[in-house]
């Protein structure tokens, strides 16, 4: 069990990284990813570099508390974390994207990462 919770955790903050990187590196493909296109040259180009900044903070905040805290201080992190892919849904939503990204990638994540805490309190 803690090797899975452990692994899962690290896992999930190595994504947050990877789309830092693609938001902040490529932009439009990670946009359009998400399930709302943005154009990164237009006025789009600010807020899709601030939600690569954001998941960036968010990986590297993550492996820091599993490094330095431990896993209970990682899994109250993955509860709190869990509210952003579950805005993501709802943004998705209201603005016209398609369900399936919606549900299927934000809520699905946010379900993932609330196993990931539930697996870090376990330890």
């Amino acid at each position: 069990m803690t090797v899975t919770a452990y692994t899962l955790a690290v896992l999930l903050d190595l994504f947050c990284l990877f789309l830092a990187y693609r938001f902040l590196f490529q932009p439009g493909p990670a946009a359009a990813g998400y399930g709302v296109p943005a154009d990164p040259g237009g006025d789009a180009g600010a807020y899709l570099s601030i939600k690569g900044a954001r998941d960036g903070a968010f990986g590297v905040v993550g492996l820091a508390l599993l490094a330095f805290a431990g896993a209970h201080a990682e899994a109250w992190f993955m509860v709190g974390v869990a509210l952003v892919p579950l805005s993501d849904t709802l943004i998705v939503l209201r603005n016209g994207g398609a369900k399936a990204v919606a549900y299927g990638i934000h809520f699905a994540t946010a379900i993932v990462v609330l196993i990931s805490a539930a697996l870090l309190f376990l330890v």
